[in-house]
């Protein structure tokens, strides 16, 4: 009788989802084909890890404003950021800033 594989290891608490339609819209922003939506995690870092540019940046402003109407300013919350801190902005506190009250998928 072969030996049973062992159990994986349980996957680290990484939190709630990102809510769908923010991964569709950097996904958009990105130009990005549908599987890069895998790299959309609440801790990525829109500049160091999804590697955003400032073209990219700003379609996304664009994108969220046309979607979720002019609370949703990213141009104002990155205008308050120094360099350090645009670096490690994350996908949830994007999240958190632009969309609050949006229930997680």
């Amino acid at each position: 009788m072969p030996n049973p594989e062992p159990p994986a290891a349980p996957a680290p608490e990484q939190g709630p989802a990102v809510h769908p339609e923010l991964v569709a819209l950097l996904v958009a922003a990105a130009e990005a084909p549908p599987e890069w939506a895998a790299l959309v995690t609440p801790q990525a870092r829109l500049d160091g890890d999804l590697m955003l540019d400032e073209c990219e940046l700003a379609a996304l402003a664009a994108l969220l404003r046309e979607r979720f109407g002019s609370g949703a300013d990213l141009a104002a919350l990155r205008a308050g950021c120094d360099l350090d801190r645009l670096e490690a902005l994350t996908v949830a506190e994007l999240e958190q800033a632009l969309l609050p009250g949006r229930v997680p998928a």
